[in-house]
């Protein structure tokens, strides 16, 4: 029997982008490899085509994961997220049919959180219009007026979504002297809020009592445009909103109008609600530090990611537990 008839008998994986190389030692001999390259994200109907055959697939949060890709690949036993949220997965579908799917927490949390705050500080300093102002030879000078922005200390951080990333970014909050407040579905205990220094409020009163409002809850029905054009007027004059969570959390739109109309001070963003596409007119505001969904992309971090979608693809392929199974 030649090699290619043995490898042909052993399971596909197919990952949907290239990965960071560090996962390579986990493959050899136990499964065959599929990597695809593409510079945008991958349809449903794409990735029907690509995972045809399969029994594992490393997926992006940019690839929509269907209930029409379960249907039209029986093989598929797991799909294996590289990203903390799981909302581009039918996850009810892959229940239905029995398919594992798998995500990757924990490893991107301290890289997600100092994320965040790249994109309070440099909103509340007016980072970005400086850095601009420098670089077309506009600066002339020391000037006491000069992009005068937001002093953190004594000001209110309001975290909605208190998981790990949000707590990750609580517990750097003391060393710029901010106060602590939060929200989300299920309280801490007393001991985790005296530990983080934070208080409970309602989302509501937090959005008008927070200078800094900061997203981090995963985007589910519930969550669809949680701050809308209501709470989003409702929040401080000159407030900031930072968004590392999911584009969709936030109404976009709205949000360009409150920049414009000046009654937030800025907004600091790395995910948008139809990436990558963006909402029209919010690369024109001044006060807005615009990334490219990069929260995660630490070295270290992003091979930590891959290995551990890796990892538990092959787990559920060989018939063990996956570490971090969400359905």
């Amino acid at each position: 029997m030649s090699a290619k008839t043995e490898d042909r008998k052993l399971p596909l994986i197919v990952l949907t982008s290239p990965l960071p190389a560090e996962f390579k030692d986990l493959l050899d001999g136990r499964v065959r490899v599929r990597v695809f390259k593409h510079p945008e994200p991958l349809s449903d109907d794409m990735l029907c085509r690509r995972l045809k055959g399969a029994s594992g697939a490393v997926t992006l949060p940019s690839d929509s994961v269907t209930a029409k890709v379960f249907n039209a690949c029986p093989a598929l036993k797991v799909v294996a997220n590289c990203a903390v949220g799981t909302d581009n997965v039918d996850l009810e579908a892959a229940g239905n049919l029995g398919v594992v799917v798998t995500h990757t927490p924990e490893v991107l949390t301290e890289a997600s959180a100092d994320a965040a705050w790249t994109l309070l500080l440099s909103i509340a300093r007016h980072g970005v219009a400086g850095d601009r102002l420098v670089r077309r030879g506009r600066f002339k000078g020391w000037q006491p007026d000069l992009l005068l922005g937001m002093d953190l200390r004594g000001k209110v951080l309001g975290i909605v979504g208190m998981g790990r990333i949000g707590r990750a970014v609580a517990r750097r909050a003391p060393a710029f002297g901010m106060h602590v407040v939060y929200t989300q579905r299920h309280r801490l205990k007393p001991s985790q809020e005296s530990a983080l220094s934070a208080r409970f409020l309602p989302l509501d009163e937090l959005v008008a009592t927070a200078d800094v409002v900061s997203l981090h809850c995963p985007l589910t029905p519930e969550t669809h445009h949680l701050m809308d054009r209501k709470r989003l007027t409702a929040m401080k004059e000159g407030a900031l909103l930072v968004n590392i969570s999911r584009g969709g959390v936030v109404d976009e739109a709205a949000l360009v109008d409150c920049l414009r109309a000046g009654h937030l001070g800025g907004a600091g963003l790395d995910v948008y609600e139809n990436e990558p596409a963006l909402a029209e007119g919010l690369t024109r505001i001044a006060n807005t530090m615009l990334l490219p969904h990069i929260a995660s992309a630490g070295r270290e971090t992003r091979a930590a990611m891959a290995r551990l979608a890796v990892s538990d693809c092959l787990a559920v392929i060989e018939g063990r537990e996956p570490a971090f199974r969400v359905v």
